[in-house]
């Protein structure tokens, strides 16, 4: 990917609202990342981007790639979960998954949400203020943990 000059603007659009080129380059990232990078085999096609509700946040690049990408489910018990957090290896140690993020922890403000997280990015969630608030577990071989993120109480999850 050509990164100059490099789009760093976060996108945000329900999938209803996205173009299918655009979820196109957002799906081909994830597959490329979760799958292939770290040889997952999983169903990375759950079903939950055609809810309604369902956020994508997007940076591309400026050859028409996606350069990261997280996704903001929203629960039936009106909390989020984020999930799909991921950047090409060519946009990494640029701080696009910060930017990525701050949109997604400004988008659900005061609500409470979830995410499992990679254990090797334990201290990136904390920095937006998610704890643990589950016990290790491994998942298609990669060590997680759920984190929680409660805004209107200090370190105390549901």
């Amino acid at each position: 990917m050509n990164l100059q000059p490099l789009a760093t603007a976060v996108q945000r659009a329900y999938t209803a609202d996205l173009a299918p080129e655009d979820f196109y380059r957002m799906l081909r990232l994830r597959v490329d990342v979760f799958v292939v990078e770290q040889r997952c085999p999983y169903p990375e096609l759950d079903g939950r981007d055609l809810e309604g509700s369902t956020r994508h946040f997007w940076i591309d690049s400026a050859d028409d790639g996606v350069l990261g990408y997280l996704r903001l489910l929203e629960e039936p018990d009106g909390s989020y979960r984020i999930g799909r957090v991921c950047t090409a290896p060519s946009g990494r140690g640029l701080g696009l998954g910060k930017k990525l993020m701050r949109a997604a922890v400004a988008e659900v403000r005061k609500s409470y949400a979830v995410l499992s997280a990679q254990t090797y990015a334990l201290d990136f969630y904390r920095s937006f203020g998610f704890v643990e608030c589950g016990e290790p577990y491994e998942e298609d071989g990669i060590p997680h943990i759920d984190m929680c993120r409660d805004p209107t109480v200090t370190g105390v999850t549901r």
